[in-house]
């Protein structure tokens, strides 16, 4: 419920609503003059104070790891191996089996598009050609966009390898291209499943620890990459970190959009630590997340109901300062508020000086 209280300044009667904790009331009184001595002394002071001033919202977080997107088989068939969740799966090494054939993982941003073949030319045979080179086959071969017969031997070895049928053609659902080494965090198809190219398989990401959090559409200029942050992690212990980019919806592994204490009209962030997460932290318990907006260092500051608004044709702002048994009014800049505080510079405004203030 809203409670009223009476402000005396200057003689100058002034009700005053407190509301919400976001917003501040400001009292009025007259231009910046002296006061009578022991005559209309504000109800209560309070010290102006040099210190730090930071504006930031907490929100609940959890950790997880970064670029979340789901593998899906691009042939039928049946998954006979999938790797183990928690798992690193590297260049080289099978992600899954289908129909007990291994579906290897190579590095590279273009995906398996065709099935590639002698005399295909293009950016994603370049790609397998780094590959094949990185994992020791086609020692002669040079590396370049054409699949030629030098490039057919190299996959030919690398089909033996594998236990795979020699052919020298590269089938649409023997690869699987992604950016570097990825972590396994779900596995989505049970052994025997039946899938295909709309059947996930796997879920993965990047095996870097990152922080996700939810915040509301409002909150969107607190999602812009670099914004810094405090996360204090299930254990207790804070660690710096930044955002590092949005997350689309259901991509955050809750599978609708919702991340921890979100919703699906929010904004999912990553936040990647400085440090990286310290071992031992319980990846299921809840973390807290607190995003710096603007932060100011060694200003000075009063309560926002010190301010008064000045009357008269100058206007302006005013915090009335009580010495001894008088008061004088000073007149103020005022500047960034956080936490129930604002910023005020003038030239006669003095660290330790008391100031007016309504009464709780």
């Amino acid at each position: 419920m809203t409670r009223r209280r009476t402000l005396l300044v200057g003689g100058a009667l002034t009700v005053a609503l407190a509301g919400g904790a976001a917003t501040f009331v400001l009292a009025t009184g007259p231009e910046a003059e002296p006061a009578g001595r022991g005559a209309g002394l504000p109800p209560a002071t309070t010290t102006v104070v040099r210190t730090d001033l930071v504006s930031s919202k907490t929100v609940d977080g959890r950790l997880d790891y970064a670029g979340r997107r789901p593998v899906k088989a691009a042939v039928a068939g049946t998954v006979t191996v999938a790797a183990e969740e928690g798992t690193t799966v590297r260049q080289g090494q099978a992600l899954y089996e289908l129909d007990d054939k291994p579906v290897t993982l190579l590095y590279g941003p273009v995906p398996m598009f065709r099935e590639m073949r002698t005399g295909d030319r293009g950016t994603d045979v370049l790609q397998l050609e780094r590959n094949l080179r990185d994992l020791g086959f086609g020692r002669g071969m040079y590396v370049d966009p054409r699949y030629d017969a030098a490039t057919e031997a190299a996959v030919k070895q690398w089909q033996k390898s594998l236990n795979r049928e020699p052919t020298g053609r590269v089938g649409k659902g023997h690869v699987v291209f992604q950016p570097g080494r990825v972590r396994v965090v779900s596995t989505d198809a049970a052994l025997a499943d039946q899938v295909g190219p709309d059947k996930a398989v796997l879920t993965v990401a990047s095996p870097r620890p990152v922080v996700r959090a939810a915040l509301d559409q409002s909150d969107a200029p607190l999602t812009a990459p670099g914004t810094r942050v405090e996360v204090t992690l299930p254990s207790g212990t804070t660690v710096r970190g930044k955002v590092t980019g949005t997350v689309r919806p259901g991509d955050d592994g809750s599978g609708g959009g919702e991340a921890a204490g979100g919703g699906r009209e929010g904004i999912t962030v990553e936040v990647t630590l400085d440090d990286g997460t310290p071992p031992g932290e319980d990846t299921r318990a809840t973390a807290s997340v607190k995003f710096v907006s603007e932060s100011k260092k060694g200003v000075l500051v009063v309560p926002v109901e010190a301010v008064v608004a000045l009357r008269g044709a100058n206007g302006g702002y005013g915090l009335e300062v009580v010495e001894g048994g008088a008061t004088r009014m000073v007149r103020v800049e005022t500047g960034m508020t956080a936490d129930g505080k604002i910023e005020v510079k003038g030239a006669q405004l003095r660290e330790g000086m008391r100031v007016g203030v309504a009464a709780p």
